[in-house]
C-alpha cells in the first residue's frame, strides 16, 4: 500500500524494496486514477479531505503527540455526507492496493525456476531422505480436501470480487507486454473499472441465501477447474515420474469439499431441498468444465483408422455407444474413420444429457446418461487404453490424460458435500422411535450415555426397523430423518461420492454417532445384517466434531468407545477402515482461549492416533480452521508440518471460508502456489514425519512446560470471559450489533435458542467484533500470563529451545506474534474512551495489561527488539495498511457514538456499515 488516492506513494510490499518497484508502480497508478474518479465523481474537496486526513494519520504514526487528539477531533466533526464518501475512499482503495499486490505475489511466482517449486521441493526431500519407495507410498495415499464453507466473513460482494479479478487482468497484461499503447488501453480499463466500482453499492441489499452463497463459492471452483487444477495434477504426476514414481491417472490427490447446502447446524435456511438444489447448481459447472475438456481433446485425437487401430473393446463399446445414443448425423458422417473423436462424442454427449437430466431431477437412464464419474471414467480410459496399444502414447499422456486425472479429483459433481448436524437433533428422532416401538414414554431420554450406547449399538446390528416408512415424527424430527432421504435421492441421482461424510457436531460421547446412525439405518443408508451372499454396507461415513476444550479432552475415549461397538467398526469396515474425526478451532478458542485451544487440539491428535493404531483404522482429519488466528487460521503449510508426528497418514480434510478463499483463489497463480503449499506439506509430513523428531525425553519436558503454561493461560483467559460485565462491555466497544445488518451469511450469529450473552454467540461475531476494535482479544489473550509462568520458573532457555525446535511451539508463537502487531490498542483505547461506561474501563486496562505481558515473554523468546523484527517485509506492509485504517476507525467510532446517542438517520446506519466493511477490507479479515 503505497498511497491513498491521488497522492505520491510511500514504499510498502510484501517483497524486498529492491523488487517491489513494479508493485509501487501499480499501486501509484491505480490511487491516481481513484483519485481522478474522486474528483471527476464527486469534486476535489473529497479528495483533499481524504488527504489531509491521510497527512494526519501520518503524524500520529510518526509520534506527534498533538497528531491524534487533532484526527480525531477533525474526523469528529466531518459532515455525514463527506465521511461517507471518506469512508467509501478508503476501502476502495484497500481493495485496489490488495488486488495489486495479489497480481505482485503472483508475478514472483512466475519469475521462481519450475524446479524451485514447492513439489519439487517436497518430493526432493522425500526421496533424499527415504528413498523413492517412501514417495510412492505418499503418493498412493494422498488425499488432500479443502472444504468450502459458508461461515460468513467474506464482506466483499461477487460483483466486488469480479470487478477486482479484471484489474488484475489488466495489470498483468501490462506487465506481460509494457509498451505505450498497452499503458494507455490499461489506463482506460483501470479506469473504467474503478468508476463502476464507485457506481456499486458496496453492500447487500438483502441476506444472501443458500443458494447465493453456493454461487459465491463455485465462482472459485470453476476457475480453479478452468486451469488451475488440471495444471496442477499434470505437473504433480511429471514431477513424481521424473523420479521413477507412477501416479495413475485415476489417482485423487486433490478432492474438493463443499459445506454450502449440507451444513444444517444452527441453520434453519438449509433443507432437504436446499441440499438437492445446490447438488444441482455444482454439476452444471463441474459437467460444463468436462464437456470443455472433452472438446479439447476431440479436437486432438484426429486418429484415423485407415492409419492406426483400436482395441476391441474401444471398438465394442462405441458400437454400442452409437446405437444408444442419438449423436449427431454430421458427426457420424465427418468423423467414420475417427474412432476416438467417434467416443469422445459419445462422452460429451452422456455428459450433456447428465446436465439435462439432473437439472430435470430424473432418474438416470441406463446407457444414455453418467452418475458419478465411475463410467465416465471407464469410457475415458478405454480411448487410453486403446492409445496405449496403438502406437498413441504421446497422445494418450497430453490432453487426454489431463483430462482422465481432472475427472477422477472432481468429477461430474466438483465438490463432494458434508452433511453437518447438531447430536441432539439425532437423540430427538430416536427418542421419538424408541419410545413408541417400547411404549414406554421418555424412556430413551433417561438412559445414561453408557445405557444409550449399548442399546443404540444392539440396534443398529438388528434387522428390526424401529417404525415404518415413513416413520412418525413431529415436524422438527420429520425434518431431520428428511435429510436422510435426501442423501438417499443425491445418491441415486449423483452417486454415493457425491455425499460421503455425516458430521456430528457437539459430539460429547460415542453414544451421539451412533444416533446418527440408527437413523441412517432406518432411511436405508446402512445394512450391517449381511447374509445371503451379502456384505454390510455403510453409504455414508460417520464424523464426530470436537468442539470444546472438555470434548477434545475426552477425544481419545470417545473415539475408543466408538470402535469397540462392533456394529459401528463394521460401518467402518465396509467404509475401507478410515475414520475421519474433525476438530473445531474455533469453539474452543472461544471457549477456552488460543493457548489452551491449540495445545488441547495438538493432545488430542496424538490421542485419536494412539486410539486408530490399536484399533487397527486408518484416522482422517479433518481441521475446522477459520480465517484468523483467533480461530485457528494461519499459514496452511506451516499448521500441516506442525502436526503431531504419525496423524498424517496422506489424507487430510481443512475448512476454507471468508476472506480467505478470495485471497488464496481469486487468481489463478495464487490458487496453484496455496493448493501446491498444502499438497507439498501433506507429503512431506506423511512421508517424513513418521515418528517425533524431538528425543522423547525432552518433548515429555517440553510436554509438561507446554501445559503448565496452558493452565495458566486458561485461568487469565476465563477470568476476562467470565467477568459478569465482559458481555456489556464486548457490546459496547465494539460494532458486533452491526454484523448482521451486513448481510453477508445466511446463517444466524447466534445459535438457537441460546438466549442472551456471550455464551449462544457464534464464534465468528466473537472475532468479528474485537477485531473491528482493534483489540483481537481472541488472537493472543492469556498467552502472556501462560509464558510469563514458566519464565518465572526460569525456564527462558528451554521455550527457546521449544520455539527453535518444536514446530508446534514455534508457529504458536509465530501467529500470536503476528496477531499482536495487527492489534492496536491504541485505536481500541478511542472506542473505549468514546463508547464504553466509565465504570467499565477497568476491563480494557484488564486487556491492555495482558497485550503488554504477551507482546514482553514474546519478544523475550524470540530474542527480537521489536514484534515482526525478523520479517521486516510483513512488519512494513502492516504498519503501512494502518495509515488508511486509523481513519476509518476514527470515522466508525464517531458513527457509533451518533447511534448509540440516538440517531436513527439511514444514511448514518450505512455510512456506519461501510466503514465495518472498510475495516475488514483493509485487515482482509472479518472472523
Amino acid at each position: 500500500m503505497d498511497h491513498p488516492p491521488g497522492t505520491a506513494p510511500e514504499s510498502a510490499s510484501a517483497v524486498p524494496e529492491r523488487a517491489d518497484a513494479l508493485l509501487r508502480r501499480d499501486i501509484r497508478r491505480l490511487g491516481e486514477l481513484l483519485g481522478q474518479t474522486l474528483v471527476r465523481q464527486e469534486n476535489q474537496s473529497v479528495l483533499d479531505a481524504v488527504e489531509s486526513v491521510r497527512v494526519l494519520t501520518k503524524a500520529v504514526q510518526g509520534g506527534d503527540p498533538d497528531a491524534t487528539r487533532r484526527m480525531a477531533k477533525a474526523l469528529a466533526t466531518v459532515d455525514l455526507p463527506t465521511a461517507t464518501l471518506m469512508v467509501r475512499a478508503f476501502a476502495t482503495y484497500f481493495q485496489l492496493a490488495n488486488i495489486a499486490e495479489q497480481v505482485d505475489r503472483a508475478a514472483h511466482l512466475a519469475e521462481r525456476p519450475q524446479d524451485a517449486d514447492w513439489l519439487n521441493a517436497a518430493m526432493d526431500r522425500i526421496v533424499d531422505e527415504r528413498g523413492p519407495a517412501a514417495l510412492t507410498t505418499a503418493l498412493s495415499r494422498l488425499s488432500v480436501r479443502p472444504v468450502y464453507t459458508a461461515h460468513p466473513t467474506e464482506a466483499s460482494r461477487r460483483t466486488a470480487l469480479l470487478k477486482l479479478r479484471e484489474i488484475a487482468d489488466a495489470l498483468i497484461a501490462y506487465r506481460a507486454a509494457p509498451t505505450a499503447r498497452n499503458e494507455r488501453r490499461r489506463d482506460r480499463r483501470l479506469a473504467e473499472i474503478i468508476e463502476s466500482m464507485w457506481q456499486s453499492d458496496d453492500l447487500r441489499v438483502d441476506q444472501p441465501t443458500v443458494a447465493d452463497e453456493a454461487r459465491n463459492m463455485l465462482f472459485f471452483l470453476d476457475g480453479l477447474l478452468d486451469e488451475t487444477v488440471p495444471h496442477l495434477l499434470a505437473d504433480l504426476a511429471e514431477e513424481a515420474a521424473r523420479r521413477g514414481v507412477y501416479l495413475p491417472p485415476t489417482a485423487r490427490p486433490l478432492v474438493f469439499g463443499n459445506w454450502i447446502g449440507g451444513d444444517r447446524d444452527g441453520n434453519p435456511n438449509v433443507s432437504p431441498q436446499t441440499t438437492i438444489d445446490v447438488l444441482v447448481m455444482q454439476h452444471a459447472i463441474g459437467i460444463r468444465a468436462l464437456v470443455r475438456m472433452v472438446q479439447q481433446c476431440v479436437d486432438e485425437v484426429s486418429m484415423s483408422t485407415k492409419l492406426v487401430g483400436v482395441t476391441p473393446e474401444l471398438a465394442a463399446s462405441l458400437e454400442r455407444d452409437l446405437a444408444e445414443l442419438d449423436i449427431e448425423a454430421r458427426i457420424r458422417r465427418l468423423n467414420v474413420e475417427e474412432p476416438y473423436r467417434l467416443k469422445l462424442s459419445c462422452v460429451r454427449q452422456r455428459l450433456e444429457n447428465t446436465r439435462d437430466r439432473i437439472a430435470r431431477r430424473e432418474d438416470s437412464r441406463p446407457g444414455q446418461d453418467y452418475v458419478g464419474r465411475a463410467n465416465l471414467l471407464a469410457d475415458l480410459l478405454l480411448i487410453r487404453d486403446s492409445l496405449l496399444a496403438n502406437h498413441g502414447e504421446l497422445v494418450a499422456g497430453g490432453a487426454l490424460a489431463t483430462l482422465i486425472r481432472t475427472a477422477s479429483a472432481c468429477g461430474p459433481q466438483v465438490a463432494t458435500m458434508d452433511i453437518r448436524e447438531h447430536s441432539d437433533a439425532h437423540h430427538q428422532v430416536v427418542a421419538q422411535l424408541a419410545d413408541r416401538a417400547s411404549g414406554v414414554a421418555g424412556e430413551y431420554a433417561a438412559r445414561t450415555r453408557p445405557e444409550r450406547l449399548t442399546w443404540l449399538g444392539g440396534e443398529l446390528a438388528g434387522r428390526r426397523p424401529l417404525a415404518t416408512a415413513p416413520p412418525p415424527l413431529d415436524a422438527e424430527g420429520q425434518r431431520t430423518f428428511e435429510t436422510f432421504e435426501a442423501i438417499r435421492t443425491a445418491h441415486r441421482w449423483f452417486g454415493e461420492e457425491v455425499i460421503e461424510s455425516y458430521i456430528v457436531s457437539m459430539t460429547q460421547g460415542a453414544d451421539d454417532l451412533l444416533a446418527a446412525a440408527v437413523i441412517a439405518r432406518e432411511a436405508g443408508l446402512i445394512d450391517l445384517a449381511g447374509g445371503s451372499g451379502r456384505t454390510p454396507r455403510a453409504d455414508i461415513g460417520f464424523v464426530p466434531l470436537l468442539e470444546t476444550v472438555a470434548e477434545l479432552r475426552s477425544a481419545g475415549a470417545i473415539l475408543d468407545a466408538l470402535l469397540a461397538v462392533p456394529a459401528y467398526r463394521a460401518i467402518v469396515d465396509a467404509r475401507g477402515g478410515v475414520q475421519e474425526v474433525m476438530l473445531g478451532y474455533s469453539d474452543s478458542n472461544k471457549d477456552a482461549g488460543i493457548t489452551t485451544s491449540q495445545w488441547e487440539i495438538h493432545r488430542a491428535q496424538r490421542e485419536l492416533r494412539d486410539v486408530c493404531a490399536a484399533h487397527g483404522v486408518q484416522l482422517r482429519l479433518f481441521h475446522g480452521r477459520g480465517g484468523s488466528v483467533g480461530r485457528g487460521g494461519g499459514p496452511t503449510h506451516e499448521a500441516i508440518l506442525a502436526q503431531p508426528w504419525g496423524t498424517l497418514s496422506g489424507e487430510i480434510k481443512v475448512t476454507e471460508q471468508g476472506e480467505v478463499i478470495s485471497d488464496k483463489y481469486l487468481l489463478p497463480a495464487l490458487a496453484r502456489e496455496n493448493l501446491e503449499l498444502t499438497i507439498a506439506a501433506v507429503m512431506e509430513a506423511s512421508a517424513l514425519h513418521t515418528s517425533t523428531r524431538v528425543e522423547p525425553g525432552t518433548l515429555s519436558q517440553w510436554d509438561a512446560t507446554m501445559t503448565d503454561i496452558s493452565d495458566a493461560a486458561f485461568a487469565a483467559y476465563r477470568g476476562l470471559v467470565e467477568h459478569p460485565q465482559l458481555p456489556v462491555y464486548f457490546t459496547q466497544s465494539t460494532p458486533v450489533e452491526q454484523l448482521g445488518a451486513l448481510k453477508i451469511g445466511s446463517r444466524p450469529s447466534k445459535r438457537p435458542d441460546s438466549g442472551q450473552g456471550l455464551s449462544g454467540l457464534r464464534a465468528i461475531p466473537w472475532v468479528f467484533g474485537w477485531t473491528q476494535s482493534r483489540q483481537i482479544v481472541p488472537g493472543w489473550f492469556g498467552v502472556g500470563t501462560g509464558l510469563r509462568s514458566a519464565l518465572d520458573a526460569g525456564k527462558l532457555e528451554e521455550l527457546r529451545g521449544m520455539y527453535a525446535e518444536w514446530h508446534f511451539f514455534g508457529t504458536f508463537v509465530s501467529n500470536v506474534e503476528m496477531m499482536c502487531k495487527k492489534t492496536r490498542l491504541d485505536i481500541a483505547g478511542e472506542y473505549v474512551t468514546a463508547l464504553v461506561a466509565p465504570e467499565l474501563h477497568a476491563i480494557f486496562e484488564q486487556i491492555t495489561a495482558e497485550y503488554e505481558r504477551t507482546v514482553a515473554a514474546v519478544l523475550e523468546i524470540t530474542g527480537e527488539s521489536e514484534l515482526l523484527e525478523n520479517q521486516p517485509s510483513l512488519k512494513r506492509t502492516l504498519e503501512v495498511r494502518d495509515r488508511y485504517l486509523d481513519p476509518i476507525s476514527y470515522l466508525q467510532i464517531s458513527m457509533l457514538a451518533r447511534i448509540r446517542a440516538g440517531d436513527t438517520d439511514p444514511q448514518l446506519q450505512r455510512a456506519l456499515l461501510l466503514a465495518v466493511n472498510g475495516v475488514a477490507a483493509g485487515l482482509r479479515n472479518t472472523g
